[in-house]
């Protein structure tokens, strides 16, 4: 119970221990559209984001400026299709073999001529794995590709926010002016 508190305590004195900032309203400017600055906000932006990046997956990035994300796209769908690729070719050859043992043919894993000996149950659990770990992959490289549509659109929405130095959280450390000590305190400041 007592460390139940301390807790608590140490959680509520770490809130209100930092300093947050909120807008802050200038009295002396006027205003001239109470809604919002229509030339600064594009409604369709995400939407062009999202549908760029599903026709060339990086170009929804490139259209939101950010073009250092484009070589991640294309690294982490490469490697999607890399392991895709590698898993298919290592079914197939599994998928080959056992066809050719079933129809008492030579292959290559039946131990003759320095191969690599596998009985029939390999062959088949080798096939059932390389096609598990292959639909994996699909699935992965699908779920990337879509992944990258939705952070192209959700850059775009969040480009039109206007984050400025009025929004922000300042943490600080008072110090005594007397003791040179820190003091932990908290303040909530309301500007009006």
């Amino acid at each position: 119970m007592l460390k139940k508190c301390f807790y608590i305590q140490v959680v509520v004195l770490l809130i209100f221990a930092f300093k947050s900032y909120s807008q802050e309203e200038n009295l002396n400017l006027k205003i001239k559209d109470t809604i919002f600055n229509t030339n600064d906000f594009n409604p369709l932006s995400p939407a062009k984001a999202a549908f760029y990046s599903a026709i060339l997956p990086g170009l929804g990035q490139a259209y939101n400026k950010k073009y250092w994300k484009i070589p991640f796209v294309y690294g982490a769908i490469g490697t999607g299709i890399y392991f895709y690729d590698s898993n298919n070719k290592n079914y197939n050859r599994a998928r080959t073999a056992y066809k050719l043992r079933i129809n008492d043919k030579p292959d290559e894993f039946d131990g003759t001529n320095g191969n690599i000996l596998l009985s029939d149950d390999a062959l088949i659990r080798a096939q059932k794995s390389y096609k598990k770990d292959r639909d994996l992959s699909l699935l992965v490289t699908i779920g990337i590709y879509f992944l990258q549509i939705i952070e192209a659109s959700t850059n775009a929405h969040l480009l039109q926010h206007n984050v400025d130095d009025n929004l922000s959280f300042s943490p600080q450390i008072i110090q005594n002016s007397v003791t040179n000590k820190s003091i932990v305190g908290a303040s909530i400041n309301f500007n009006f």
